[in-house]
């Protein structure tokens, strides 16, 4: 990699993380970090250099966005969702490298008219970034992301699959946890509580089951994990549609079960099924006084006003990606689960959230600069082999174990 400039738009948690992760691993000649925080880019501080500069951007002004995007060889995207199909298509356009932990293909947009016009832009930007002989990273991060790439080298070890759980999540290390909910929160609160009611899909016994987003956090929807690794047990919910990654990994017409999960601390659930029942994740407003909100607002808020929910100091925080495959291989019967744990880096101060999303992020970049990932066009994590990535993930002391179950 020679003579490259790199572009971070946003310089949130992961933006930061991106960044660090650029500045150890990376070899950028240039790096320019774009936010709109209004005294942004004195407040970056010590992050600037002679190799990092500041700019101040709204990224809703894409004539603004676009003259960033043109000078740039690779682009870190890590803005609101709102935002990653628009300026995905900016780069496709100019023919820029560009990585996103977010969804491109959103899978909370169910409305058959949204859908197929999204479906049209998407054609569009994979159309445009396989003409400019550029590549559109997307998903790339965590969950998804890791999971992915997991997901997808394990299914490599059946012949026949008929089970794969996927589990993506954040929650307090096995520390005291000084909060009213034993959890903590390392991104958008509000992202959170919108997750919290989101439309599941999993396959029992080959069928496809809906769950509607209210009942998430019913108790028959619910599963326990038990792992010593983990800290203790884990409450298991679905959060996500499996259907989908069915037909992704070609799995629609022979697993029997599969589902996507998130994972919490005992007690979460039962909590949150009651509060997303009463209606306090609504995002219908009322009228409180002389003043309209929606409860999802007010929740949010009144859990971003208070330091518990926040990880300080000595506080850790635990990432689990966790793939359970089941199925035959040369007419055996053969189960594997692949699974990383991650936590807070105590030295650095990068939460373990910042580091599997934000680090994967920077991989991704450098590996486009290096031309280690050339496929051209958009590109699933899935795509990418775990061998190219595991290396890299080492790198950083994120690792990820594979166990045999007899």
């Amino acid at each position: 990699m020679s003579n490259q400039n790199l572009l971070i738009l946003g310089y949130g948690m992961q933006g930061k993380a991106a960044l660090y992760d650029c500045l150890q691993h990376g070899d950028f000649d240039n790096i320019v970090v774009a936010d709109s925080v209004p005294d942004f880019p004195k407040s970056m501080g010590d992050d600037l250099s002679q190799r990092v500069t500041g700019v101040h951007l709204d990224a809703t002004d894409f004539v603004q966005v676009r003259k960033l995007i043109q000078k740039a060889d690779v682009v870190i995207e890590a803005l609101p969702a709102s935002l990653t199909v628009p300026i995905g298509k900016i780069a496709a356009e100019e023919g820029v490298h560009i990585v996103s932990s977010m969804y491109y293909q959103n899978p909370g947009v169910e409305d058959p008219q949204a859908l197929s016009e999204l479906k049209k832009e998407l054609a569009y930007i994979e159309q445009m970034a396989r003409k400019n002989n550029s590549s559109i990273l997307t998903e790339f991060g965590l969950d998804p992301g890791l999971d992915l790439i997991v997901g997808a080298h394990a299914l490599k070890e059946l012949d026949e699959v008929d089970v794969f759980n996927s589990y993506g999540a954040g929650f307090p290390a096995p520390d005291p946890c000084g909060s009213a909910l034993s959890y903590k929160f390392t991104w958008s609160v509000r992202g959170v509580m919108l997750s919290y009611k989101r439309p599941a899909k999993v396959i029992k016994k080959g069928k496809i089951v809906e769950i509607p987003g209210l009942e998430m956090f019913a108790s028959q929807n619910m599963h326990i994990i038990e792992d010593e690794n983990t800290g203790g047990p884990l409450e298991c919910f679905p959060n996500g549609n499996s259907a989908k990654y069915a037909e992704v990994f070609g799995l629609s017409d022979q697993v029997k079960e599969m589902g996507r999960y998130i994972c919490r601390r005992p007690g979460h659930g039962e909590f949150w099924w009651k509060m997303a029942n009463s209606g306090f994740l609504s995002e219908k407003t009322l009228k409180v006084g002389d003043t309209r909100i929606a409860p999802i607002d007010f929740v949010s808020s009144l859990f971003q006003s208070q330091d518990q929910f926040w990880y300080s100091g000595q506080e850790r925080d635990t990432t689990l990606i966790r793939v359970e495959v089941s199925g035959k291989k040369n007419g055996k019967n053969k189960s594997v689960v692949y699974q990383m744990i991650d936590y807070k880096d105590l030295d650095t101060g990068f939460t373990s959230m910042q580091r599997t999303v934000g680090f994967t992020m920077g991989i991704g970049a450098i590996m486009l600069a290096q031309g280690k990932l050339d496929a051209k066009g958009m590109i699933s994590p899935t795509q990418v082999p775990l061998d190219l990535i595991l290396p890299e993930l080492e790198k950083r002391n994120i690792k990820i174990t594979r166990t045999e179950v007899c």
